[in-house]
Parts: C-alpha cells; structure tokens; sequence
C-alpha cells in the first residue's frame, strides 16, 4: 500500500493537472485538505466556494470562513434557497441528489465566470462504497474529486491534513440540517431553526458528536455511545428536556444505540 506520502505527492500532481480549479468547499475535513493542496499548488488559480443557505448551520459557516483564512485560498460565499424549491421542500428520497445538483451547478457557474477549468470537491475513497447521492450529482457535471482519483480514504484525509497542520485533521462530519427530517416529512424553515438551536445547545453542553433528528414532535438525540451515560444524568435530562420544548418539541427522546451516520436512511434499507 502506497505510503501517505506517496499518495499526497499524487494527489499535489493530480490537481496541478487541472490548471485552474474552484473547490466546492465546506470547510469539513476532506474539502479543507482540497483547498489546501489546491491553494499551495496553483495559488491564484484555485478558489475556494462556499454554498450557503439556511441549510448550512451558522457554525459551520463561521468554521468554513476560518479555515479559508488560515490556508489562504480566496474564498467566495454564494447564496442559495432550497425552500424555494418544491422538489426539495416535499423531501422525496432523492432530496439530497437534488440539492447536490443545485449546489454544483451554482458552482460551476462561479467558475465560468471566472475562469477557471474545473469544479472539485472534498468527496474521498471510502465514499465510493457508500450511499452517496452526491456522487451522481457530481457525475453528471463532470466534477472532479482528487482524493478519490488518488484513491485517499478517510483515515489518510485526517492523517495527511495532521500532517500539514490543518485544524480540520479531526473534526466530525456536520452534514446539512436537512438530513435530520425523515424522508416525506415537509421541510420548512422552522424545523430547520429548532433543529439548529437544539444542536448548538448541547454542543455547547460539550457533546462533540451529536445529531438532532426531529419526527413531528418528537425530537431524537443522537450522541457517541460514549456520551449518553452523561447525557442521561438528572441535571443535563432536565436542562435538555426544557429547552428542547422551548423550541416546540413536544417529546424529547434519547437514541439508545447512539450516534450513526445516515440514521433517517436505515429506512431505506428495509
């Protein structure tokens, strides 16, 4: 197996090859990487993009603008409303193929008008093998996707980013609050608030990785398996309970089996 060293000398070579690029950039582990690579090897000919809309956390926004600054990378923030878009707000199974071809097809116009050859993104090895609408998004646009052309996985984006002193080496996936309404449950902007609040609250409490998955009423918490003991003691139950129903949820409930990527797809499976 190829050492990380020898796939970061590939994965510089791959995106020098693209001349000129835009990255489709959250600011998560794998984009953060792209555009660091991107910025040290084609320096003003790589730009970094940013989609916001409601559906990105303010958080996470904030992260991206940071980690943009510190790498170096120019960075350009478009602004997107998925809620104006029936095909998305009905929450049909294929919302997120739907929402990923909004996002690279606004992207890819960002590159055109400056310039720039081609349209990149964060998406790594291991998400060949799962389920990843985006993947047929960015298929039919032709993006491109550099870790998983120089077949880097996960694993090696954190230990490559660590590497290189990004501060993004650890952090946890933060895919967008849409993800937390099950599939056929309207989307709407108030949801998408209180599933935002509820989040940073116990964020904020210090639970690292956590997911609010809201059904109607009735608000499911996700935490590390490690983290629900803490969760579950009598002071954090209470504080948690009310403030969750000060946002309007009705029940508030702990997932027993803990925080998974993807829960609200396991439906799918079935």
């Amino acid at each position: 197996m190829p050492s990380c060293t020898n796939r970061l000398d590939r994965l510089r070579e791959t995106v020098r090859s693209y001349g000129s690029v835009i990255v489709a950039f959250s600011g998560g582990t794998d984009s953060a990487l792209v555009a660091k690579i991107a910025h040290d090897e084609l320096e003003k000919k790589a730009i970094a993009v940013t989609v916001d809309s409601i559906l990105l956390p303010r958080r996470e926004l904030e992260a991206a603008k940071r980690v943009a600054k510190t790498i170096g990378i120019e960075h350009i923030i478009v602004i997107r409303d998925p809620l104006s878009e029936p095909s998305f707000t009905r929450n049909p199974p294929d919302r997120c193929y739907q929402c990923k071809l909004a996002d690279f097809a606004l992207i890819s116009e960002v590159a055109k008008q400056h310039g720039l050859s081609e349209v990149i993104d964060g998406a790594n090895a291991d998400d060949i093998h799962d389920y990843r609408p985006g993947l047929k998004a960015k298929n039919e646009l032709d993006i491109k996707s550099p870790l998983i052309e120089t077949r880097i996985n996960k694993e090696e984006v954190r230990r490559i980013s660590e590497e290189l002193g990004l501060e993004t080496h650890a952090k946890h996936a933060s895919p967008c609050l849409a993800t937390r309404i099950p599939y056929g449950e309207e989307i709407t902007a108030e949801k998408l608030a209180r599933i935002e609040k509820a989040e940073a609250f116990l964020i904020r409490k210090g639970f690292e990785q956590v997911r609010v998955r809201s059904h109607g009423d009735v608000a499911r918490i996700e935490v590390d398996q490690a983290d629900i003991g803490r969760l579950v003691s009598i002071q954090l139950t209470a504080e948690v309970t009310a403030m969750f129903k000060s946002l309007g949820f009705v029940y508030v409930t702990l997932d027993m089996e803990g925080y998974r990527m993807g829960s609200l797809n396991e439906v799918l499976d079935r």
